[in-house]
């Protein structure tokens, strides 16, 4: 089952309108979408919560990393260069942190508000190689930064 987008999207609206809570927010994104394919393994966030530093959030799926600095790993690299980072072979990755041995691949998107601060990433890994596309990349930042643009921080 692939995810429809379209649909994925009008109900996250539907959820989240008017909240801007952070945690809230993550918490309902990454229920939603961790649901709505079946090669999404792992849905969840990762806070930025110091400098350079990731710390886990909401999610669904196994247990995760609870500390992620900004210079290790596929999430640290999609915070700390802000850009989405779409990996089909986790083994092929340079510094790959294995939180769970059945990962295969992975897409990390950048959660960043309407003022430009990066809140955290939103992590998904698949134990299938080669598991998401541009599409999915594309569509998935739309949908974080249509629910996140009103987050503030401090």
């Amino acid at each position: 089952m692939r995810v429809n987008y379209d649909d994925l999207s009008q109900t996250i609206a539907a959820l989240t309108e008017g909240e801007t809570d952070a945690v809230a927010l993550m918490a309902t994104v990454a229920c939603e979408v961790h649901h709505a394919d079946a090669r999404f393994d792992w849905t969840g966030f990762y806070r930025v919560v110091a400098p350079e530093l990731l710390k886990i959030g909401p999610y669904q799926g196994g247990h995760g990393c609870l500390v992620i600095p900004f210079s290790r790993g596929v999430c640290g690299a999609a915070a700390r260069e802000r850009a989405v980072q779409l990996v089909a072979d986790v083994e092929a990755f340079p510094g790959h942190i294995a939180c769970s041995s059945s990962t295969r691949s992975e897409i990390v998107l950048p959660v960043i508000n309407a003022q430009g601060t990066l809140l955290g990433v939103f992590d998904i890994d698949s134990n299938s190689a080669d598991a998401f596309d541009a599409e999915d990349a594309e569509r998935l930042q739309t949908i974080l930064d249509t629910v996140f643009a009103e987050v503030k921080t401090g």
